[in-house]
């Protein structure tokens, strides 16, 4: 694996590609049931961040789900 940038939500972060969509979100502290994600422009389900593979200069938009009352 080579280390490079992906961006995400605007920020450069270095990390280890390629990579799936749920190995990024939970090297960033991210529970991956609990974000909807958009991989360049496009809406990933969740069932597919297993399988998504991230390379460098990907973009993710990353958003997550807050409960509320």
């Amino acid at each position: 694996m080579d280390d490079t940038c992906v961006i995400a939500n605007g920020q450069r972060i270095v990390t280890a590609v390629p990579c799936s969509i749920e190995q990024f979100l939970l090297a960033q502290k991210l529970r991956p049931r609990s974000v909807v994600v958009e991989h360049n422009g496009q809406a990933v389900a969740p069932s597919e961040f297993g399988r998504r593979q991230l390379a460098g200069g990907d973009r993710l938009e990353i958003v997550q789900i807050v409960a509320g009352g």
